[in-house]
């Protein structure tokens, strides 16, 4: 608890600007004038949430000045701005970025410890901001750290659902969800703008009708209706000159209460709108399932994208600049398929509302958008009903055939004859019912299609989408994703930061190749040692952390092997588990010679519709309880399934780990960015040769991270022939883990409730290749122990991948982004030293 470890109180005085300076003592009252007046409090009613708070307004309050410059300093130039579109950003907290990236973290610390409290446990009181389902929303909160640390002048728009990611528990040993009521408490950090509010259309008719100058023009009515309102929160770059905004949408009813129902006394039919209408933005990805979910997914998309393109128009309108100037104005990056229906929304308010052709829109639309495709399996490319579409949008339908229509008579020209190019490019597939492809939408729709590693870029276009590669080679390009190392390594890890920092200075924060400078003290034997110190004081703040969310005692003296992700079949923790059953039968065997006490370390959410994910859970949780509880094998043994995975969790597990598990089947994963954050922070990569893993063995070398499995060409070549039964058949190992798994031995008193494993492993197919890697797999296992016996050894290769993970800065990705795609230079902003006074100058000077 955050209690007063002496009497509270503040200088004698107030110095100047008590809002907007930096200084301790200002920090002190603005934190105690927030807690009188903001919260109603005082230091003896206060609350640890009234304190977190308090001074969450105060952090807010520094921001607010160079936020407010900013995008003054934006609009006096006339800068060409990124517009991030995103369905999902998983910010996690905001407290800890804010004052390190503003630069004013020790006075902060210094201010709460003078009236008596821990910074560390004030902090605690943030809920995590968990809008995002994994890596994609991540990659999103590390893409806006990005662009405003390279001052480059940027929106990110999003939703701002009432419930985030579900809370994860865990009850005999299965998942159950919670919801994530993150605003139960308020959220300091945004700001709300009724004033900046957007209608919405769904349903309705096209009529046809024709203008003043004889020319057919659509309308688009009967709609029902819903109101867009922006809340807004700054986004502050390292060394706080950038504050960029992150703009989240919340779905209001068209008017919020009946009267003429209520009078006729039926009250629930009288907030019966304003219920159906803030559904919207409810919850982050219902179970799309059913009809109902997946309807509802598809009008969450379209509002999103609604809300964004009419605020991205309004201020480009403000400009006075002519329409075609719009692609020099805003680059719009459509964040995977789930703002592809952008494409059609942008034509719709060009031609519709603006009066443009089709020709003109069409070209400002294509040079306007931009598409980062995240995914290499066919069944994860978004498609939409076309009878679903129809009835909610039927505007865009009719835009979507049109483009389809006039993209198909392209294709008929450069590939003459060829109907079959015709049916596969085809934006709508042919079915029952018909489907609207929206990868294909969004790639003919903008004049960029990027992959996140050069794998999938490479494989992107010549498996996933070939035609179009093949019709349009110059418009695909690979920018290999990247993490923040001001949040995953400067803010997660500060032991391992100030060991970096003394050696090396202060440039990597902002410069991340910059750590390559520690090269040479891998050989240099006191910094070793400092550096496993490091390591072994991160074990043991996650196993403190762990203790006090818990109630487990983990052991710090062993090897920490960490598999931390969203649970998918293709990411393969059930390949790892299996891999713990043949230890678990080696010890039980007496087979000991040479192993290291290992403790596995497990996190992450599956799809609450996911039942094999779901299952993998409770089959990880099974194996945990009988080894953590059989004496002969959990002193080399431990297993950890840690419930509720999220950003602050990974901040306390990421900088602890020896092991990084990334093992996803070669050709599965696009990039991977868990798999960075871990290199930055000392762990060897295992992992197959996907995604990202093969830069980081690129940047790393071969023999400083351990690489197993099939290629994604073996993968597919086996493909056709690929008989599971053969590796359990030839593989004694392989036989006697799975006989021991589906014997019952890990669900006593729960009779075949692993079967449905056994069915994907044998009469499925195998489609992810477990059995096919596992030896391989197992293999690369039994050398980690080997080099891990060799700590010296150990440590230098561990330094090696901190010194070589610059490439994987997101900063490094942004300015890619920045320069091949977007054509956005950065803005230098000045730093607004003058604060409250600047506004009463200026509200003078009007």
């Amino acid at each position: 608890m955050a209690t007063a470890k002496k009497k509270a109180g503040g200088p004698s005085d107030p110095p100047k600007n008590i809002r907007s300076g930096n200084s301790k003592d200002a920090i002190k009252w603005d934190f105690a004038e927030h807690l009188k007046y903001n919260m109603g409090v005082d230091s003896y009613s206060a609350t640890e949430q009234d304190r977190f708070m308090a001074l969450a307004n105060a952090v807010r309050d520094r921001l607010i000045n160079q936020w407010l410059q900013t995008q003054r300093t934006h609009h006096e130039k006339g800068v060409k701005r990124v517009y991030y579109l995103s369905l999902e950003f998983l910010m996690g907290r905001a407290m800890g970025n804010n004052v390190i990236n503003a630069g004013f973290e020790e006075a902060v610390r210094d201010a709460m410890e003078e009236l008596g409290y821990s910074f560390e446990e004030m902090r605690e009181q943030e809920v995590d901001a968990g809008l995002g389902n994994g890596g994609l929303g991540r990659l999103a909160a590390c893409f806006l750290d990005s662009l405003a640390t390279l001052d480059l002048p940027a929106f990110g728009y999003g939703l701002r659902y009432d419930y985030g990611i579900f809370r994860q528990g865990v009850e005999n040993g299965h998942q159950v969800e919670h919801p994530d009521d993150w605003l139960r408490n308020g959220n300091p950090w945004e700001i709300e703008r009724p004033e900046v509010s957007v209608p919405v259309n769904f349903g309705g008719r096209v009529q046809a009708v024709q203008n003043a100058k004889g020319q057919t023009v659509y309308q688009w009515v009967d709609t029902d209706q819903v109101i867009g309102v922006a809340f807004d929160t700054p986004i502050v770059g390292f060394g706080g000159k950038t504050v960029n905004t992150l703009r989240l949408w919340s779905a209001r009813a068209n008017e919020e209460f009946s009267f003429h129902e209520f009078n006729e006394g039926d009250y629930v039919e009288a907030v019966a709108d304003k219920v159906h209408a803030e559904n919207l933005t409810k919850v982050l990805y219902p179970n799309d399932k059913l009809y109902l979910g997946k309807e509802l997914r598809l009008k969450q998309q379209y509002f999103f994208v609604a809300c964004s393109l009419a605020d991205i128009i309004r201020r480009f309108k403000k400009s006075g600049k002519k329409w075609k100037d719009l692609p020099s104005m805003a680059a719009i990056q459509l964040n995977d398929t789930h703002p592809s229906v952008a494409v059609a929304e942008l034509m719709r308010i060009l031609m519709d509302h603006e009066g443009l052709t089709w020709e003109t829109a069409w070209d400002i639309t294509v040079k306007t958008l931009g598409y980062t495709n995240h995914t290499l399996m066919p069944e994860a490319l978004e498609k939409w009903a076309v009878p679903m579409f129809e009835k909610l949008l039927p505007r865009h339908l009719q835009i979507i055939y049109e483009i389809n229509h006039r993209f198909l008579s392209q294709v008929a020209i450069k590939f003459p004859g060829n109907t079959q190019k015709l049916a596969d490019m085809s934006i709508i597939e042919e079915g029952n019912p018909k489907q609207i492809r929206m990868a294909y939408l969004a790639i003919v729709g903008s004049h960029s299609t990027n992959g996140v590693a050069a794998l999938h870029t490479e494989l992107l276009k010549s498996r996933l989408v070939p035609n179009f590669a093949q019709m349009w080679p110059n418009r695909f390009n690979n920018k290999t994703n990247g993490i923040t190392q001001r949040r995953f390594l400067l803010k997660a890890n500060p032991p391992l930061a100030k060991l970096i920092t003394d050696t090396i200075g202060n440039g990597w924060v902002t410069n991340m190749a910059e750590l390559k400078k520690l090269l040479p003290y891998a050989e240099d034997t006191a910094f070793r040692k400092q550096f496993a110190a490091v390591k072994a004081q991160a074990k043991q703040a996650l196993a403190d952390q762990v203790l006090r969310e818990t109630g487990w005692v983990i052991e710090t003296d062993r090897i920490f092997d960490v598999q931390i992700k969203r649970i998918h079949e293709y990411k393969r923790q059930l390949l790892n588990a299996l891999h713990i059953i043949i230890l678990y039968n080696r010890i039980k065997a007496g087979k000991t010679k040479g192993l290291l006490p290992r403790t596995f370390i497990f996190g992450g959410k599956a799809a609450p519709g996911y039942a094999m994910a779901k299952l993998i859970i409770k089959l990880i949780n099974n194996i945990s309880n009988v080894v953590n509880n059989d004496p002969d094998v959990n002193k080399y043994l431990q297993v950890y399934f840690l419930p509720n995975y999220r950003v602050s969790l990974a901040e306390k597990i990421i900088p602890a780990a020896d092991v990084s598990e990334q093992i996803s089947t070669a050709g599965t994963e696009a990039s991977g960015t868990g798999n960075m954050k871990f290199m930055a922070n000392g762990a060897l990569t295992l992992g197959t040769l996907d995604g990202a893993n093969i830069e980081i063995r690129e940047e790393a070398g071969d023999e400083n991270c351990f690489i197993f499995g099939l290629t994604a060409d073996e993968v597919e070549e086996l493909r056709p022939t690929y008989d599971p039964y053969k590796y359990y058949l030839e593989n004694q190992e392989i036989k006697d883990a799975l006989d021991l798994l589906f014997s019952g031995h890990f669900n006593f008193g729960e009779p075949n409730i692993f079967e449905p494993i056994r069915h994907t492993l044998f009469e499925g197919g195998d489609n992810y290749f477990h059995l096919a890697d596992l030896a391989s797999y197992t293999a690369a296992q039994d050398k980690v122990v080997a080099q891990y016996a060799d700590q010296d050894t150990w440590v230098r290769k561990a330094i090696i991948n901190v010194a070589t993970s610059g490439k994987f800065s997101s900063d490094r990705t942004i300015a890619e982004y920045a320069k091949d795609i977007w054509d956005v230079k950065p803005c230098a902003i000045d730093l607004n030293t003058e604060g409250e006074e600047t506004l009463i100058e200026a509200t003078k000077r009007k």
